[in-house]
């Protein structure tokens, strides 16, 4: 996988994992974490990030439609590609850093996890539509799915987004699916406990953060 040109002094720093672990808490904490140490930064997410992104988001998960795992899939691509080019890669290329709340390995947990797709299919998309854009750091919350479910009830009661609202078999295939995807890529993935308190996970996640900020443990 590649990464665009002009990226001296960027990162590019993903948080992924399933429903309700905390990724856009995190996100926004290690945000603010990095600005304090004088650094310019972009917080995003996926799907969404630009208007064109933001509109596909809203398809995806705010509708009721039922989308077949191919249609689902290349929404999410065609997302991820006008989010690149919109945002990420001109971020980069100015030398700031992006931190981003999803990226490519939720289509891969989701749609080739939980869903029908192979990995190799996914990937081949997001070469297609996002010129392999992948992240210097993807940072891998995980808790207990009976921890997770607490969270989301209470986030969420029962209005959850079409995804979230999957059953629990889709959601464990899913983790499973990002276990296996950590494992397989060790110099990327830093698997994060995500329980405790949002200021605990924060700590772990920083302590991950240190080889990139020049930061002891």
């Amino acid at each position: 996988m590649e990464k665009m040109a002009g990226m001296t002094g960027a990162r590019f720093i993903t948080f992924e994992g399933g429903e309700g672990v905390g990724k856009s808490t995190q996100a926004q904490m290690l945000v603010e974490a990095l600005e304090s140490r004088g650094l310019r930064v972009i917080q995003t997410r996926e799907p969404g990030g630009t208007p064109g992104a933001e509109a596909i988001r809203a398809l995806l998960l705010d509708t009721n439609y039922e989308w077949g795992t191919r249609a689902e899939a290349l929404l999410f691509a065609a997302a991820r590609s006008d989010h690149v080019a919109g945002l990420i890669g001109p971020a980069l290329d100015r030398g700031d850093w992006v931190v981003c709340d999803r990226y490519i390995d939720s289509s891969r947990a989701y749609q080739a996890g939980g869903g029908e797709w192979s990995d190799d299919a996914i990937l081949s998309l997001h070469t297609l539509g996002s010129h392999a854009l992948m992240p210097d750091l993807t940072l891998l919350l995980q808790a207990p799915l009976d921890h997770v479910a607490q969270r989301l009830h209470l986030r969420d009661g029962d209005n959850s987004d079409r995804i979230g609202g999957k059953s629990a078999s889709y959601h464990k295939r899913v983790a499973e699916h990002f276990r296996q995807m950590a494992m397989t890529d060790p110099e990327r993935f830093v698997l994060v406990d995500a329980t405790g308190t949002p200021e605990d996970v924060h700590k772990r996640v920083m302590r991950a953060m240190a080889p990139l900020i020049g930061e002891g443990g």
